[in-house]
């Protein structure tokens, strides 16, 4: 009888995490200041940052320490478990394994606190009184008020309004865990009041959160910003995942042929992937891994944007970043995965999937939900929309091997659970999703907007 369960003891508990910067096949292009085309600083991030992580960011070490209070924390919930998934496996008739690690049993309910955690602790340390953030789905934002309850620091959240009003217990736990929380656009900052007077219905995105938590903390000399995705030093957080994972995987014998995670800002799917890409450019990987990320039809910034210099957030307050985006003023349809909903991507994997080394794919909520019915089906756990996308891609791969007759060993990541998104799912057994698609053409107007803005960019629409 196969291992259905591999679990760790809490001595397993990573010490390091894993750095990919030194291991990049080229440098990342550096983040630069759209008035002087120059690199910025990373002295100059410290005005948002806290000063641990803009060190972290640019990191040239391989391995970082994790703090002990970090990992006591992280035993409260970690190791995670990594689960064999033999009934999906028999329903598709497929000869593949199937692992996946599962999140969904942290506090909070996903991937997000192994660095809201970090983060709390480095801002704690340099004696912050408040932290600010964005958030869409709710998951980052729940992790970040998690966290700074337990580092008795505060903390304001801006949650994308479409997702305010479809995911309210979200905002409860925030605000039971002790943090304030506003839907976005709001009234509270010049960002949020000039896309209010302009659109008084926006539904949000998270690049206007975005705008309205930074100026939010620039404004307020006690208080930092902090990010859920997308930067190296939240990633770098992440890696806790799949340097677990390859160690419950060693435990049987195993090594993947396929590593799938979804991406909103990249961070789970890199916190997986990262430590096996090490194990592939060191030459100790014993097989030639795939690396496929997935994302959503209707932001789909790596499948059909352009990799180019793009604000992080709406209001262009944050410096420009190489990354493949839809445009800073991209405003998504109201999908259920809402941490999917972001217009850019993780420079690292952006830069990677530009090399050749990271797939990518994109599917629509129908065929999504349809995906993680049947693996709640199967498996039991319900999973929330965003790693759905990797279910369906992971369902593919195994019924190719089925049509193939390959054995091969597929690991994702159940980044989270989907009991706050019910909504969703009831919308999908009624049949009222809709499998929104965006318009290339819409992608190429953003891009001549953004041409427009700074004619020295690199942009051929």
């Amino acid at each position: 009888m196969s291992t259905r369960k591999i679990v760790l003891n809490e001595e397993d508990v990573p010490k390091q995490w894993y750095c990919i910067l030194p291991d990049l096949p080229k440098p990342l292009p550096p983040i630069l200041n759209p008035t002087t085309r120059e690199p910025v600083n990373p002295e100059d991030l410290t005005a948002i940052f806290a000063k641990e992580l803009v060190r972290q960011e640019v990191s040239q070490d391989r391995w970082i320490k994790i703090p002990e209070k970090v990992r006591e924390v992280y035993m409260l919930w970690r190791p995670t478990p990594l689960y064999r998934a033999t009934r999906l496996e028999k329903a598709l008739k497929t000869p593949a394994k199937i692992y996946y690690k599962y999140e969904g049993v942290s506090p909070p309910g996903s991937h997000k606190p192994n660095t809201a955690v970090a983060q709390a602790y480095y801002n704690q340390k340099e004696g912050i009184y408040r932290l600010t953030t964005e958030t869409g789905a709710g998951q980052w934002g729940s992790a970040l008020a998690f966290s700074c309850m337990l580092f008795d620091i505060k903390a304001t959240i801006y949650m994308v309004r479409v997702s305010y009003e479809q995911k309210p217990y979200r905002r409860v736990l925030m605000e039971l865990w002790g943090s304030e929380v506003f839907p976005s656009p709001s009234d509270r900052t010049e960002a949020g009041r000039a896309i209010l007077k302009d659109d008084p219905e926006n539904p949000g995105s998270l690049g206007i959160a975005i705008s309205e938590a930074v100026e939010d903390a620039i404004k307020h000399e006690d208080t930092k910003y902090t990010l859920g995705s997308v930067l190296n030093h939240v990633l770098t957080h992440q890696t806790v995942i799949g340097l677990e994972a390859k160690k419950q995987l060693e435990s049987v014998d195993e090594y993947p042929d396929i590593i799938v995670g979804c991406i909103g800002g990249g961070s789970s799917f890199s916190g997986l992937y990262w430590p096996f890409y090490y194990d592939k450019i060191s030459k100790k990987a014993p097989k030639d891994t795939r690396f496929l990320a997935v994302e959503s039809t209707a932001v789909p910034k790596v499948t059909k944007g352009y990799y180019t210099y793009d604000h992080g957030d709406a209001a262009r307050i944050i410096p420009l970043v190489k990354m493949h985006t839809l445009g800073h003023m991209f405003v998504p349809p109201p999908i259920h995965a809402g941490g999917l909903r972001y217009h850019g991507m993780a420079p690292t994997l952006c830069l990677l999937k530009e090399e050749g080394i990271v797939e990518s794919r994109a599917y629509n909520q129908v065929d999504v939900f349809e995906a993680a019915v049947l693996f709640a089906k199967n498996e039991g756990f319900v999973p929330a929309p965003e790693p759905s996308h990797a279910i369906k891609a992971v369902i593919d791969e195994a019924i190719k091997c089925r049509e193939t007759g390959e054995e091969k060993t597929i690991l994702f990541l159940l980044c989270g659970h989907g009991y706050f998104d019910l909504k969703g799912y009831d919308e999908y057994l009624n049949g009222k999703l809709l499998p929104y698609e965006y318009p290339e053409e819409k992608v190429k107007e953003a891009m001549r907007k953004l041409k427009a803005m700074y004619p020295w960019l690199d942009i051929n629409v």
